[in-house]
């Protein structure tokens, strides 16, 4: 989605404090879900648990009936690579899924996506682990880079500086879904590419709350949206990946709002100390 010259909206530390409590109910609802995928499932099921959690937990979600849409998650299979419906689908064993979800309180909004492989480990294609792992990890590069960057332009760098040079079969970076600003709406500006462009988008500071979110896909680039107007899936049946937090800038620092620790455990092996809201 292109936003043009729209405003960006700063945050105060307080209204990032509600955003992190909206990013911790979605964290917990997008780990239940994920350990509740396996095979015989519908992602029917999936999406009637999610809505379950996040309500029970005092949050709403804020994809139901978002441009119409009709469930409270995506639940993408295999070719699909984002927006996938939750329906009738039974996943089977080594199925790869991404689920796409997200949480409003008081008003303010986060957003989240995490990919897993169906089933057992000796059921996966290392092919697909690879997938999701290294969409996983430019995720976290894209979101170290918020740390030292100047510019929303260095994180779709550092994404794809990261994918580019990963070893092996090369993975294909869409250009056609970007991340995005974050606040009193789920979608805002800026658009935070994950690729490399001359274009260097606005200037990072505090009081931005940002969206990093990869899509991968293991063939190449084209993708057609299919009749429901909503799944998008590769015109060449190759699999993908999505992973998705939504981060804060503050004067102190960066905070991932949708990871319990805010982003600790994987950014510190990046160099980079998030600090709490305080």
């Amino acid at each position: 989605m292109a936003f043009g010259q729209q405003r960006i909206e700063y945050k105060s530390i307080e209204q990032m404090r509600i955003m992190h409590r909206s990013g911790l109910i979605l964290d917990d609802a997008l780990n239940q879900t994920i350990a509740a995928a396996a095979p015989g499932v519908t992602t029917g099921e999936l999406n009637k648990l999610f809505a379950s959690i996040i309500t029970k937990a005092g949050a709403k979600s804020n994809f139901l009936g978002y441009y119409d849409y009709p469930a409270s998650i995506c639940t993408s299979v295999n070719e699909e690579v984002v927006h996938g419906i939750p329906g009738k689908r039974v996943l089977k064993a080594g199925d790869v899924l991404s689920i796409d979800g997200g949480a409003i309180v008081e008003g303010w909004h986060s957003d989240s996506a995490r990919s897993t492989i169906v089933g057992a480990a000796e059921e996966e294609d290392v092919a697909d682990r690879r997938l999701s792992d290294i969409t996983e990890e430019s995720m976290w590069h894209g979101i170290a880079a918020m740390a030292s960057g100047k510019y929303v332009g260095d994180i779709g760098d550092a994404i794809d500086d990261y994918v580019t040079s990963a070893p092996g079969a090369p993975l294909g970076i869409l250009e056609d879904y970007v991340g995005h600003g974050i606040g009193t709406a789920m979608h805002m500006a800026p658009d935070v590419l994950n690729y490399r462009s001359k274009h260097r988008g606005p200037k990072l500071k505090p009081g931005m709350c940002l969206a990093i979110e990869p899509m991968l896909v293991r063939g190449a680039l084209e993708t057609t949206t299919l009749g429901d107007d909503w799944t998008v899936v590769t015109n060449d049946g190759a699999r993908a990946a999505h992973w998705e937090h939504s981060v804060a800038i503050h004067a102190k620092g960066i905070w991932v709002l949708t990871a319990a620790d805010g982003g600790a455990e994987r950014l510190e092996a990046l160099g980079v100390t998030p600090v709490p809201l305080g």
